[in-house]
């Protein structure tokens, strides 16, 4: 009982008396965005365009890198992200299909369709087949393009696979979580399948191999086919450190003093993910590559603390709108840079890849208007400002909406009860609900104490709607001030009437039971025929007219049904 108490009185210590304040980024005004996403500097002058190996992790939280003070080894990222630039004011989306869905194009979940969730194994759904990739626009200026790893953006129909999207070759998983070693998933009692791919075609013989040596090898096997003087554009999407929570005993075994068997795992395939990235690194040097790479690194979302991750001292976890969820790791490595060994406050989204590679490959970006990305490799290379002034999280109209939120609270403007996130300047505004919303310390104890920390929670979170921080001054989300400050709460509601404006129909159909893997050889794989149109349900009706519609006893039960879902799923995603 000792032992908690002064473990409790530690964290409201640190919170209280600022002993977690860092220098973050300088404060700005909040200001509408007046800079064109497209409007981009002028390609920087290579000899010739260079090679991209960009490598997105999944679940690795915030405090999970040695850098950020982490009781985890992570030598190889900590050593090329000291001589790169690292970026301390990086943002993605709190789950895995978002992220990857904006990377892959440059645009917000808003202008998507997949601002709902994360696309299910059996949902007729996945990355609309109108949108421009960013493989795509890299072959356009004469890139070999190849992914290795997690797709997580449909593929019910052949259409949808990796290899119609953009890449010129695939290994890797199509569905969001598969066993590490035979590859199985289950999306469902009885309804599992098989899930490890090359190119269009089941990859039954690869099964027992730990994919994140597996995945690793076959970079290294790519760039030693492959000619350094043309240009290679490599994804490396790591399954690592998605659950199941699984690691070669040797790594497990240099974590044996911790408590907590979760965080134990967990970081032994921290560690493990880390000597891939060491593995990958030596084949650019072997290979003749490195000289002329751009080597980048981020996250996916924030780490799913109830599974040994940690995105402290940020609030919040994986699937939330707190800071733990969308603040992500990431950081560039390249010789081309221009001013290396530093770090960035520049503010960076996860959809400003696609503008900034393309053009640092020297493609053409006029044929894609409307990006929601910026390119800013001026702001990476140089230590020039970032074109970006805001970040839209997020606007989910069909999640639960906030019990206590209401178009009165937003001054008549904007239903307080749907889940959005905006950020502009040096502010953030929260609304609905945005999920779990506790500080949650790294679970390096075997029991370690939980009530005392969800003092805020319930004393603050249940009854509100509507939250504003200075993320500049408190990047801790500790000190709400949406009272104080109306005006600005006014201001930030305007831009989510903006963007919603601009938002197309939720794509989030129902699940067809022919994607069964019964049905398909005991695999996870396209079920639709070609020829078939697209089965994707949804609609965005103007939120006030819907928030006036009268509640039904089916629609009731229909709530019940997917709150139920949405708990059963969450450890899922």
């Amino acid at each position: 009982m000792a032992v908690y108490a002064l473990t409790g009185f530690s964290l409201v210590s640190l919170l209280s008396f600022g002993y977690l304040s860092w220098d973050w980024m300088k404060p700005s005004l909040v200001a509408d965005v007046a800079t064109d996403p497209m409007e981009k500097s002028l390609p920087p002058t290579f000899a010739r365009p260079p090679h991209i190996i960009f490598i997105l992790t999944d679940d690795q939280g915030y405090h999970d890198v040695g850098y950020h003070g982490s009781d985890i080894q992570t030598p190889t990222l900590d050593r090329l992200a000291a001589e790169g630039v690292k970026l301390e004011n990086y943002y993605i989306q709190p789950i895995c299909t978002p992220s990857r869905s904006q990377l892959i194009t440059g645009r917000y979940q808003i202008h998507t369709g997949l601002q709902h969730s994360i696309i299910r194994p059996r949902q007729p759904n996945c990355l609309p087949l109108d949108q421009v990739t960013l493989p795509q626009k890299l072959q356009e200026a004469g890139y070999s393009t190849h992914m290795v790893g997690k797709w997580h953006l449909g593929f019910y129909k052949k259409e949808c696979l990796p290899t119609r999207r953009g890449f010129d070759t695939f290994l890797g998983s199509l569905t969001g979580n598969v066993d590490y070693y035979t590859y199985d998933n289950c999306d469902g009692p009885g309804v599992c399948g098989y899930d490890l791919h090359e190119g269009e075609d089941v990859a039954w013989d690869q099964s027992g191999k730990y994919s994140t040596f597996l995945y690793a090898q076959r970079v290294s096997k790519i760039l030693a086919s492959h000619s350094p003087k043309e240009p290679i554009f490599i994804y490396v999407a790591f399954q690592a450190v998605h659950t199941p929570l699984q690691s070669p005993k040797e790594y497990i075994y240099r974590y044996r003093s911790m408590g907590n068997v979760a965080r134990r795992k967990y970081a032994a395939m921290v560690t493990c993910m880390d000597e891939a990235v060491k593995n990958i690194t030596w084949a650019l040097k072997k290979y003749g590559y490195y000289d002329n790479s751009v080597i980048v690194f981020s996250t996916d979302n924030g780490g799913q603390t109830f599974s040994g991750g940690s995105n402290w001292p940020l609030r919040g976890r994986k699937g939330t709108y707190w800071e733990g969820g969308v603040r992500g790791i990431g950081f560039v490595h390249s010789p081309l840079i221009k001013r290396k060994r530093r770090t960035s406050w520049a503010l960076v989204h996860i959809t400003d890849w696609y503008p900034t590679l393309v053009s640092l490959a020297r493609g053409n970006l006029s044929n894609v208007p409307d990006l929601d990305g910026y390119n800013v490799w001026p702001a990476i290379s140089e230590g020039k400002e970032s074109p970006r002034t805001e970040i839209l999280h997020n606007i989910d109209p069909l999640y639960n909406h906030a019990k206590y939120g209401s178009l009165e609270d937003g001054f008549g403007i904007w239903n307080t009860a749907v889940q959005a996130s905006i950020r502009v300047g040096e502010w953030k505004l929260l609304t609905g609900d945005p999920g779990y919303s506790d500080w949650i310390p790294p679970q390096t104890l075997t029991n370690f104490p939980g009530s005392w920390w969800n003092l805020e929670r319930l004393t603050d979170g249940l009854r509100k709607s509507v939250w504003l921080f200075n993320i500049t001054a408190d990047p801790y989300e500790r000190y709400d001030l949406s009272d104080q400050r109306p005006d600005v709460v006014r201001t930030l509601l305007m831009r989510l009437v903006h963007y919603n404006r601009t938002a197309i129909p939720v794509r989030y159909p129902a699940e067809n039971p022919r994607a069964h893997p019964d049905f398909n050889g005991g695999a996870w794989g396209p079920w639709a025929s070609e020829d078939e149109g697209e089965e994707w349900e949804g609609g965005r009706e103007p939120l006030k007219s819907r928030n006036k519609k009268k509640k039904c006893k089916i629609c009731k039960l229909r709530s019940f049904f997917r709150k139920l879902n949405t708990r059963l799923m969450s450890n899922r995603i």
